[in-house]
């Protein structure tokens, strides 16, 4: 196990498998993330003091974390919300050989 420097996981929904597969193809084309796994799931959640219960898709994003501002306009750019999700949470600990990968995968910080 290695204690990565920098990678993390991205989570964003979309609305529909559609828009959730264009934003992830945009961003392993642009090399801005090395994986997307999509996910059907179930939100429930308050939007200009309405109570909303949606099927949505959840991407998880897998990247090093110095593409995030890169990343979060290509995803604004891309997705139909006012107000998308875009969080990251920082990877604390990896094998080696799939932090290597996720590195080899996304450009390089300089």
């Amino acid at each position: 196990m290695e204690t990565p420097a920098g990678y993390g996981v991205v989570l964003v929904t979309a609305g529909n498998m559609q828009e959730a597969e264009a934003i992830a193809n945009a961003l392993v084309e642009a090399k801005l993330a090395a994986c997307v796994s999509l996910l059907p799931i179930h939100s429930i959640y308050t939007w200009q003091g309405e109570l909303y219960k949606e099927q949505e898709w959840q991407l998880v994003i897998k990247t090093d974390l110095a593409q995030f501002p890169a990343m979060e306009a290509k995803i604004q750019e891309l997705h139909s919300y006012e107000v998308p999700e875009i969080i990251a949470l920082p990877i604390v600990a990896g094998s080696q050989a799939y932090l290597q990968w996720i590195s080899q995968q996304v450009k390089s910080k300089d």
